[in-house]
Formats: C-alpha cells, sequence, structure tokens
C-alpha cells in the first residue's frame, strides 16, 4: 500500500521495512500492520489534537509531573511550544505506561519503539495467527465470559499494585489474544496514588467490564469488585494474589450529628471564655496606668 506521510520518516531511517496495511482507526489514533525485518508489527499513529474525539481532559493529566522546568512553564501557560510538548507528553506516557506493565506482568503489547509521533509495538495475535480481535467483535459463551471477566480483574488488580488505572477502560480497547485478553490504548492511564480522580476512574473500569461480560452472564451485573479491590487498595492490603469475592458490605453507621456539634459549641465556649479573660486582663492594666499618682 502507498507509505502513510506520517510514516514515512520511519521507512526513510529504516525503522520500518513495509507497511502492509491499515488495521484499525480509533479516536486516538491509526493502526498500521508493518513488517520491521523479519518481524511483523504495529504501528499506532496518533491523530492530531483537532482530530481526535479524545481530548486532553485535565481529570487525566492531574498528578504527572514534567521534569523539564522549561516545558512544564510552557504548558501551564498554554503557549504554542507549551501545547507542543503537552502533546509530546501525552503520547509518550503510553510508552512508560507501556514498559511499566510489561514488567509488572500485565497482558500488554511490548512496545518497541517511538518516533516522531509513532509508536511501534508488537502486534497482538489470535488463535488463528491473525491480528487479534476487539473483545467487542468477539460473541462469548457464559462460561467464556466468566473466564475472560476474572482473568481482566486479575489485570487491574495487577495495575493498580503498580500503581496505575486505566482510565478508559471497555470492551473496545481490549484484545482477545491467542493467550487470552490484551489491554490495549494507555495514553489516559492514570497514577493511582497522585490523581484525585483515580478511585472513581477505577470503579467505572471494573464497572464497564462487569457490564460488558454481564450481557453473557448476568451475574456479573451485581458485583462489586471495584469498591472491594479500591478498598483493600486503600488500606495496603490489596496483592496481586488477592482473593475477591466481588460482593462489598458498606458502612452503613450514621454520622453523630449531635455529638460533633456538642464539640464544636465546647470549643466555641472555651474560646469565648479565653477572649474575656483577656479583655478583663487588659482593662485591668489600662486602669493601673489611668490611675493619678500621689
Amino acid at each position: 500500500m502507498k507509505i502513510p506521510k506520517r510514516l514515512a520518516p520511519l521507512v526513510e531511517d529504516g525503522l520500518i521495512d513495509e507497511v502492509v496495511r491499515q488495521l484499525m482507526s480509533g479516536k486516538e489514533a491509526v493502526v498500521f500492520v508493518v513488517r520491521c525485518g523479519d518481524e511483523v508489527r504495529c504501528a499506532k499513529v496518533y491523530k492530531e489534537v483537532e482530530q481526535r474525539s479524545f481530548q486532553h481532559n485535565a481529570l487525566y493529566q492531574e498528578g504527572r509531573r514534567v521534569k523539564n522546568s522549561r516545558q512544564a512553564r510552557a504548558m501551564q501557560k498554554g503557549s504554542k511550544y507549551g501545547r507542543e510538548q503537552q502533546e509530546k507528553a501525552w503520547q509518550s506516557h503510553e510508552v512508560d505506561t507501556l514498559y511499566k506493565l510489561a514488567a509488572a506482568g500485565i497482558k500488554v503489547p511490548k512496545p518497541h519503539n517511538f518516533y516522531e509521533g509513532v509508536l511501534l509495538m508488537e502486534l497482538v495475535t489470535g488463535a488463528d495467527g491473525n491480528a487479534a480481535p476487539r473483545l467487542n467483535d468477539v460473541e462469548l459463551s457464559a462460561e467464556d465470559a466468566l473466564t475472560y471477566h476474572a482473568l481482566l480483574i486479575q489485570q487491574v488488580v495487577k495495575m493498580l499494585c503498580a500503581g496505575i488505572v486505566h482510565g478508559d477502560l471497555s470492551e473496545f480497547n481490549i484484545l482477545l489474544g491467542e493467550d487470552g485478553p490484551v489491554i490495549i490504548d494507555l495514553p489516559q492511564a492514570v497514577d493511582a496514588a497522585a490523581n484525585n480522580n483515580a478511585k472513581s476512574m477505577f470503579e467505572r473500569d471494573v464497572s464497564n467490564l462487569a457490564s460488558y461480560f454481564g450481557r453473557f452472564s448476568p451475574q456479573l451485573l451485581n458485583s462489586q469488585y471495584g469498591l472491594e479491590i479500591w478498598h483493600l487498595y486503600e488500606h495496603g492490603l490489596l496483592t496481586p494474589e488477592s482473593q475477591l469475592t466481588g460482593r462489598f458490605q458498606t458502612t452503613q453507621k450514621s454520622a453523630d450529628v449531635s455529638g460533633v456539634m456538642r464539640e464544636i459549641r465546647a470549643v466555641q465556649i472555651a474560646e469565648e471564655r479565653k477572649q474575656k479573660a483577656i479583655q478583663e486582663a487588659i482593662a485591668e492594666d489600662q486602669k493601673k496606668v489611668k490611675k493619678p499618682a500621689y
């Protein structure tokens, strides 16, 4: 096929030998199947900002650090240079996240190179040796749905133990590889400890899994894995080996409003008495100063 403009520099530099075909086009990028030497890989070409339906929402940016102070200041000001650097940081964030998750044993495509806004990575294949289908393109039995759901719950637990929340997980960014589900599309992933929205994002990710697989295995629709997992994480009890039940008992104990109000009033009274004593002492000192000497 004709070499796309964005892939031409990689072909010229010998990183890609042949562009085989376009694989898919998503809200963030266009993915091509390419040949690199004896290996077949995929090339993820990020779309320009104005062409994307998924924007750099501030919710996802929170907690991300920029090492270069000049770049950080430019990003804050929103200058042209700052927007360019923010775009590069958004893209390279996925590369860094993939390396981190792969090292933690999580099933994601192995990254190979990142050059000129193009991510070269492993081509995930299915049982037939062809490019693996997305989960939403596969019809599942009830048994398979339970199996894949359990495998993905293990993966999101491992991700959280590594300090990462996907932030946009659904059946549209999970591939069904030969050895099971593979999680993709991670430029929006957030730091679980540094982002104030990580909890709600995590619970939404897990809820999306329950909703999708619940179409085939309805018993999953009432599961509460998101609440259960995050509770363990918050209390420092979550490990990749944590035994989960999918059930979570929320605290029903009502707040002691009257007790809180009594404590507040007690503090107010003490402060009033303190201020009264100070005013009395000041008044007494003033009397001594004004008293005429004989």
